[in-house]
């Protein structure tokens, strides 16, 4: 049944792209089918039954599509009987930097989409407003250390009490694991058409550390599903 549902999941998630162009439908496709972190948002139950939900650097909506997909699946009876009940978005706001991915995320949802908002701006700059989740999926490195402190603090102020704050980061004492992570983040920027960036990452212990200053109660997982990365997938909660 759920590698079944995975592959039914992933068709939905893609379709919104093809009016991007082969690029973005496949690119969204390769990344939602590779990348274990979207699989296990929804296996976990990680987000909340529903939610306001803001993604810094959303590039051109994946995540969004597939949340919209899966409560679609779930409303109409296909779900895995022993995973929780898929997430209900009421409003999704993405802030991508790059014009190129938000062309493409206003192609794939339309500029008069009920739900999704997709805008071109700088998360270190951006007023993030307030919402019950918030993502920032492999981006927190791009920027420098104390743009990365100014941002977790907004995140932060962002987000009411039981709120929650999911990211994914490299760690950087990982050894060669890491230096890999960071091969791949550059070549898929370069695929993406993009610049390569100079990359500010931090210790797995120094990020957690910061977040728990912050207030934050942090969990960590591995996020890597066998591949010889250093992902790693960090649950921040604001206390009830």
């Amino acid at each position: 049944m759920t590698q079944h549902f995975l592959r039914t999941l992933l068709d939905e998630a893609s379709r919104p792209f093809r009016s991007g162009g082969r690029f973005a439908y496949h690119y969204a496709r390769g990344k939602l089918s590779s990348d274990s972190i979207f699989r296990e948002i929804l296996r976990r139950g990680l987000f909340p039954a529903e939610g306001r939900y803001l993604d810094l650097g959303c590039g051109q909506g994946s995540l969004f599509a597939w949340l919209l997909a899966a409560r679609q699946q779930y409303e109409a009876g296909n779900w895995p009987a022993d995973w929780p009940a898929a997430p209900k978005p009421l409003h999704l706001r993405g802030i991508e930097l790059m014009p190129k991915d938000v062309d493409r995320a206003a192609r794939a949802f339309g500029a008069d989409h009920p739900v999704v908002r997709i805008e071109q701006g700088d998360m270190t700059t951006a007023d993030f407003g307030q919402a019950d989740v918030i993502t920032i999926l492999d981006a927190l490195h791009y920027f420098d250390h104390a743009h990365q402190i100014d941002v977790l603090q907004r995140i932060r102020a962002a987000l009411p009490p039981g709120g929650l704050f999911l990211t994914r980061v490299g760690d950087a004492s990982a050894g060669l694991p890491y230096h890999l992570c960071n091969w791949v983040d550059h070549a898929v920027t370069f695929m993406r058409g993009h610049r390569l960036p100079r990359l500010y990452c931090r210790p797995l212990a120094e990020w957690v550390a910061l977040l728990q200053r912050f207030g934050f109660v942090v969990e960590t997982d591995p996020m890597n599903e066998g591949k010889p990365f250093a992902n790693v997938m960090l649950v921040c909660r604001v206390p009830s």
